[in-house]
C-alpha cells in the first residue's frame, strides 16, 4: 500500500540508499516516487512498473535497476498477500497455488535476476517472512506455507551464495500495525476485539510499526554484515511465554 512504501523508502533514502521499487499501479507508483522524492533526500527513488507474477516483468525490472545505478547492492523482497482466515477445507488448489506464485515465486525469480549483480559487489538479499512460520497461525495454512517456504528459501539460498560473499537474511515480522492487518480485522466482523487480542499477543503491549521494520531491514543491508542465513523476529515477544491455546476449550465457547 502507500503508506507502507511511503515509510520503507523514506527510512532508505533519508539514510542515502538510491532504491527502485516496483508495483502494477503506475500513476500511484509515479506518484509515491515524485513524493518521497519531494522530501529532499540524499537518496532517490525510482518507480517501475512490474507484476511480480511474470518473470519478465522482474527481469525487465533488474535490468531498469541496472541501467538506472550500474549495480545492485541490496534486494528486499517484500510483496505479499494475507487472505482472509479460513478453514484448511475451504480452501480451494487455484488459491493456494496463487498465493504460492505471489508469496513465494517472486521471491525467487527476483532473487534469481539479481543474485549476479549482488555477487559482484558482495551484497545482501532481505526476504520478509512471517512470526507465523515458526508458531502457525489459525485459519492460514496456505499463508503460513508460503512464509516457511521463504525461510528454508533463505537459509539454503544463504549456504549457495556465503562461496560470493552475498549474504541472505529473513525478517519474520510478528503483528505490525498496517492497512493490510487493519483491512482484515474489520472483515472479520468484530475488529475491536480482533485488534485488542492482535495487540495483546506481544510482551511489548503492542503492535510493531512500519518504520521499526524498515529500520531492521536497513541494519541487515549495511551494518549487519556477520549475518547470513538469519531469520530475525521482530515480534515485540510474540513467540515468548504460555498463553491460552486449548482450541478445543475455545470451541466450546469456554473461552474465545
Amino acid at each position: 500500500t502507500k503508506q507502507i512504501n511511503f515509510v520503507l523508502l523514506n527510512v532508505s533514502v533519508s539514510e542515502g540508499s538510491n532504491v527502485v521499487f516496483c508495483a502494477r499501479g503506475e500513476a500511484a507508483g509515479k506518484a509515491l516516487e515524485a513524493e518521497v522524492n519531494a522530501q529532499g533526500h540524499s537518496g532517490k527513488c525510482h518507480f517501475v512498473v512490474c507484476d511480480l507474477t511474470k518473470e519478465e516483468d522482474i527481469k525487465a525490472m533488474v535490468a531498469k535497476t541496472v541501467e538506472l545505478y550500474g549495480r545492485i547492492d541490496c534486494l528486499i523482497n517484500n510483496a505479499g498477500q494475507h487472505p482472509d482466515h479460513k478453514d484448511l477445507e475451504d480452501w480451494t488448489l487455484t488459491e493456494f497455488m496463487t498465493l504460492f506464485q505471489m508469496n513465494v515465486s517472486s521471491y525467487f525469480l527476483t532473487a534469481k535476476y539479481a543474485m549476479p549483480h549482488l555477487r559482484k559487489v558482495q551484497g545482501c538479499v532481505i526476504n520478509d517472512s512471517s512470526l507465523v512460520a515458526q508458531i502457525g497461525q489459525v485459519g492460514a495454512v496456505p499463508y503460513v506455507t508460503t512464509k516457511g517456504a521463504i525461510t528454508a528459501m533463505t537459509r539454503a539460498m544463504a549456504v549457495d551464495e556465503a562461496k560470493h560473499e552475498v549474504r541472505v537474511n529473513t525478517i519474520s515480522p510478528g503483528n505490525v500495525w498496517t492497512p493490510m492487518w487493519e483491512g482484515i480485522a474489520i472483515r472479520s466482523g468484530c475488529p475491536g476485539p480482533f485488534i485488542e487480542s492482535g495487540r495483546d499477543a506481544q510482551l511489548l503491549g503492542r503492535f510493531g510499526t512500519i518504520e521499526e521494520a524498515g529500520y531492521l531491514c536497513l541494519y541487515l543491508a549495511a551494518e549487519g554484515t556477520f549475518l547470513t542465513g538469519a531469520d530475525i523476529p521482530l515480534s515485540g515477544g510474540a513467540e515468548l511465554n504460555y498463553g491460552r491455546k486449548n482450541r478445543r476449550r475455545a470451541s466450546s465457547g469456554v473461552y474465545d
